[in-house]
């Protein structure tokens, strides 16, 4: 069973083997954490993601499938691209939130990785509730087999929302 960890951070900043990339369906970089990484990551991560889009991923990365890239000039040895869904107070699409974090994990394992850390999916300009977002995202990784899941939250009330017992 994995150690879960919680860090108010940049999750740019992180020494593990997997950053998850909150990413748009391009995968050509955009706002927020998807924005950052690209930044950071620098122009590797960036050419992957269009050799992904001139191959089987042409129309984009669909809401909660994963994939990898190099991890560019960060940190990590790999970043995982995943697609969050926008909330909906009129449909329920918690289980596309769960997928990006059991797609996320498991493209991890199968690099071989064995640390990895999520950023708060789809709480940004998505508008999924954080408290709501929280549990989803607890219930998704609570059996992963990884050794180290970490969640970097960017400012204190997401973080007191994952952090919560």
């Amino acid at each position: 069973m994995a150690t879960i960890e919680y860090v108010l951070g940049d999750i740019t900043e992180q020494e593990v083997d997997v950053i998850v990339n909150a990413a748009n369906s391009s995968l050509l970089g955009g706002g927020g954490v998807d924005g950052a990484i690209h930044r950071k990551g620098g122009p590797e991560i960036l050419a992957e993601c269009r050799k992904l889009r001139a191959g089987h991923y042409g129309g984009g990365l669909k809401t909660g499938q994963a994939v990898a890239t190099t991890a560019g000039r960060l940190r990590a040895r790999w970043v995982v691209h995943t697609v969050g869904p926008v909330w909906s107070a009129t449909e329920d699409r918690s289980n596309l939130l769960a997928d990006c974090h059991r797609n996320s994990l498991r493209v991890a394992a199968d690099l071989g990785a064995t640390t990895i850390a999520f950023p708060a999916i789809s709480t940004g300009i998505y508008r999924w509730p954080v408290e709501d977002a929280a549990e989803i995202a607890h219930a998704a990784v609570e059996d992963a087999p990884l050794d180290l899941i970490r969640f970097v939250l960017f400012d204190q009330a997401t973080y007191n929302a994952f952090a919560r017992p």
